[in-house]
């Protein structure tokens, strides 16, 4: 580690595929920026591991993507943006790369939802481990005090995704499920706190829809790719001196640490295009 200031591509980091679907929407809206894409797919999903172990595999991650020249990385991934983005931006960043910025998926996702909400009752679909660790509770709560959140951990849905299952009836049945509680609640925003729920989208509106007569109609859902591509481009304009550190050749790199035909394959899907991946050890 060091304090080096260097220019490179932008980092973005999961813990497996779901990054990828907030990675083609910044593409799209950044196509300008060079990317290097880490997919942690030998140790997914994070979703039910420990704080600490969730930290350390997080930081891992940053660190590798820092010695790839990143001067900017995102935590593509709510579980690690929950259980380990404060702790790096207080130690690591503070103690050894005061000149480089690693921002989440969590912030952007609850700024969205209060902008959305008009009756203050906001639902959160997610994984154990964000649903546990309160963290769009919190940033919710700071923003708006009276608003009421209703979260249901979705622990089927990034298996059924990641098995390429996410327009079949079991995908069907897992969201009804995971839904209805919510519906029930009468929420008038959902915030998909997973990055993999992205690509279940459309799925997702169909069930808010049928789940709720027409009312359905009116719940506004926050997908996290389009939102964070958004902020980012935001945060770019008020931060010259990260985005002159930028380089702009327009290439992408993906990288994770186990190389499979599903990685390519599924990668593909969630990408929108063909991704060419390299393994790589941490």
């Amino acid at each position: 580690m060091n304090h080096k200031s260097f220019s490179g591509p932008v980092g973005i980091f999961d813990s497996g595929f779901g990054g990828l679907e907030v990675l083609k929407h910044i593409v799209k809206k950044l196509p300008q920026y060079d990317y290097v894409y880490l997919g942690d797919t030998a140790r997914t999903p994070y979703g039910s591991r420990s704080q600490e172990v969730i930290y350390n595999f997080t930081l891992q991650a940053v660190d590798f993507l820092f010695q790839q020249n990143c001067p900017l990385v995102i935590l593509a991934c709510n579980t690690a943006s929950a259980e380990a983005l404060r702790k790096i931006q207080q130690g690591c960043l503070k103690n050894n790369y005061s000149k480089h910025r690693v921002l989440g998926v969590i912030i952007p996702a609850a700024e969205q939802a209060i902008a959305l909400t008009k009756n203050n009752r906001v639902g959160v679909i997610a994984t154990e481990g964000t649903v546990n660790s309160k963290a769009f509770e919190k940033e919710l709560k700071k923003r708006n005090p009276k608003i009421k959140i209703f979260q249901k951990a979705a622990p089927l849905l990034v298996p059924i995704v990641e098995e390429g299952e996410h327009k079949s009836e079991i995908a069907k049945i897992a969201l009804q499920k995971y839904l209805k509680p919510l519906l029930i609640q009468k929420i008038d925003t959902l915030i998909l706190g997973c990055t993999h729920y992205g690509i279940l989208e459309k799925q997702i509106r169909k069930v808010l829809r049928q789940g709720s007569g027409q009312v359905g109609q009116d719940i506004a859902v926050v997908s996290e790719g389009k939102v964070v591509a958004e902020k980012l481009a935001d945060y770019l304009q008020r931060h010259p001196e990260i985005e002159n550190r930028l380089t702009k050749n327009s290439q992408q790199i993906f990288l994770t640490t186990d190389l499979t035909n599903k990685f390519q394959t599924l990668g593909t899907q969630f990408f929108g295009k063909e991704i060419i991946a390299e393994k790589i050890k941490f």
